[in-house]
């Protein structure tokens, strides 16, 4: 009996931890207009808005039903949880070749620029099949921000 309480007391004292400590991770936005504020409250003043649906943003720390998250320009603010999806998406750091196939000897399709916005579909060991508003092909996944899983 005497185990079973201390079991019970130690697994309570742990579980306050585990809810309150937000974990780092990568999400987009699902929406077209998302408004970013000073704290985790809509009675927060409005810090900025962001207009890109899929923009990749990494989250920092959540109270309640508000995340912080920070973007690739270290832009950090309060989101609530709605306006937030799964990632879906990532920004390349560097100029990047858009190949058919995943392989270097594939034949390449474009060149995109550093800073473009693509949408994950699939990944497959460090290669990635992406779309951009015109088109879609394999890119290598060094030097992006945001998720490829």
């Amino acid at each position: 009996m005497k185990k079973k309480i201390i079991i019970f007391c130690l697994s309570v004292l742990f579980i306050p931890i585990e809810f309150t400590v937000a974990k780092e991770k990568f999400l987009s936005l699902k929406k077209n207009k998302v408004y970013v504020r000073y704290g985790p409250s809509f009675d927060s003043p409005i810090k900025y808005v962001y207009k890109k649906v899929n923009l990749p943003v990494k989250q920092i720390d959540k109270k309640e039903n508000w995340r912080r998250i920070v973007d690739l320009d270290n832009n950090s603010g309060w989101i609530h949880w709605r306006m937030l999806k799964k990632p879906n998406s990532i920004i390349i750091l560097k100029n990047k070749v858009l190949f058919k196939k995943p392989t270097n000897y594939s034949k390449p399709l474009a060149r995109l620029e550093k800073g473009r916005l693509l949408r994950v579909k699939e990944c497959e060991e460090n290669w990635c099949y992406v779309t951009t508003d015109d088109y879609s092909g394999w890119i290598k996944t060094n030097d992006v921000w945001g998720s490829i899983k």
